[in-house]
């Protein structure tokens, strides 16, 4: 499990641009395409209705399943994520486009939304995530606490290191400790959303449990490492806020 101090930490500490070596595309790579939807509040149920039938119809399996979450907190409390992946590049060349697929996201829930805003494509760093649980999924973790970071210009070098030190100690915590870290794959200039670290909850309960993350972190990265790393954040991140995101299972696509 996550809790309040590891994510406290963890949200102290994720953010950055891009490398070029983390650009770079794989022959396989797990990547996850989301849309930002404010609803026409006035229309939530035909909304809901709508967005059920689209998802179950068009986006239910394989790479175009479609999950949809509400966001909790944050400036952005009330709107949805509209999420469909695992993807590929490739994959989007062959995305349902026909039985009536446009028509009906345009004429059955388009006018239902009210603004569609920060369209991206979240590339999972296979390495350092901790999501290769046995047995996890949204469904046995329904809350993400989703934490958007800034890497301050010219400090993308450090990045690796960094969540390198962050991932070791995530693993060595005990229990089962999902978390992810997710690159934005195109440049967001003033809006700093370059990386996404996603910590995945059983229920909201674990915000109220504290792992000494500290502790496990100086026993996994040596005695001295502490004030280092405080450091390297501290010059490395320049910006990060946090969202909480809930499972709408009534919503997705899956079965």
């Amino acid at each position: 499990m996550i809790k309040r101090s590891l994510i406290f930490i963890l949200g102290i500490m994720l953010f950055c641009g891009i490398t070029p070596e983390m650009s770079a595309q794989d022959n396989d790579y797990v990547m996850f395409e989301t849309i930002v939807l404010t609803p026409d509040y006035k229309n939530l149920k035909t909304l809901s209705e709508n967005m059920r039938n689209h998802n179950k119809k068009y986006h239910s399996e394989g790479v175009y399943n479609a999950t949809v979450f509400n966001i909790a907190s944050g400036p952005n409390s009330g709107k949805i994520i509209w999420h469909m992946g695992p993807i590929m590049f490739a994959h989007l060349d062959a995305r349902p486009s026909d039985d009536g697929h446009g028509e009906d996201w345009t004429q059955n829930v388009l006018p239902y939304v009210t603004k569609i805003e920060n369209g991206e494509y979240w590339r999972e760093d296979d390495k350092l995530s901790n999501v290769n649980i046995e047995g996890f999924s949204v469904a046995t973790h329904p809350i993400l606490y989703v934490r958007y970071h800034e890497v301050e210009k010219g400090r993308g070098y450090s990045i690796n290191g960094l969540f390198t030190q962050i991932s070791n100690t995530v693993k060595a915590m005990p229990g089962d400790n999902p978390w992810g870290i997710y690159y934005n794959e195109f440049r967001q200039g003033d809006l700093g959303r370059h990386i996404a670290t996603v910590g995945f909850m059983k229920n909201w309960a674990e915000m109220d449990s504290d792992q000494d993350f500290k502790a496990t972190f100086l026993k996994v990265n040596g005695e001295n490492s502490w004030q280092d790393f405080i450091d390297g954040m501290a010059a490395t991140f320049s910006n990060s806020w946090d969202e909480i995101w809930t499972y709408d299972p009534k919503l997705s696509g899956d079965d």
